[in-house]
């Protein structure tokens, strides 16, 4: 009797979202955004980095609120009226931080990658929060480093990753 063979599917299309930011989109996976909502109060905390905007209510937990665009030493973005909070799955490297959450510039929408829409952009640089830029299916659009931000994030707190 022969052991049965591994079949290996490659992976069709990756279900994602453009999110609108500052300047430009963002790409992220489904699985990454947990919820996108509307803008809510922002409870500030003081002494904070620049990038920390504070603390918002996300069915009934504290998420902190962070700017992707000040975490990469740019200006802080301002609320807009199709600003929302993209509440992001965080990767676990500290479960005490499920979360986070950052800041919209408008409604993000579908996007359904495929490899061969999918290139690297090879003349930008990534900043310390940018995975990677690419262009897909004729837009630009950058890869958030969302275990960078989460360390960036838990390092402020000071606690052990």
């Amino acid at each position: 009797m022969r052991a049965p063979q591994r079949i290996e599917k490659k992976v069709q299309e990756v279900a994602s979202l453009l999110i609108p930011i500052q300047g430009r989109l963002l790409l992220a996976p489904n699985v990454t955004v947990a919820e996108i909502v509307p803008v809510s109060q922002v409870i500030p905390v003081e002494d904070a980095p620049a990038w920390y905007l504070g603390n918002c209510s996300w069915r009934e937990q504290t998420i902190p609120l962070l700017s992707f665009e000040v975490m990469n030493g740019e200006d802080k973005p301002g609320v807009a009226s199709r600003s929302r909070f993209a509440v992001l799955n965080t990767t676990g490297v500290n479960e005490s931080l499920p979360f986070i959450a950052i800041l919209t510039q408008g409604l993000p929408r579908l996007a359904r990658v495929t490899e061969e829409e999918i290139t690297e952009r090879e003349d930008a640089d990534n900043k310390p929060f940018e995975l990677m830029h690419v262009s897909w299916a004729g837009e630009e659009a950058v890869i958030p480093h969302v275990e960078a931000m989460e360390r960036a994030f838990l390092d402020y707190l000071h606690l052990d990753n």
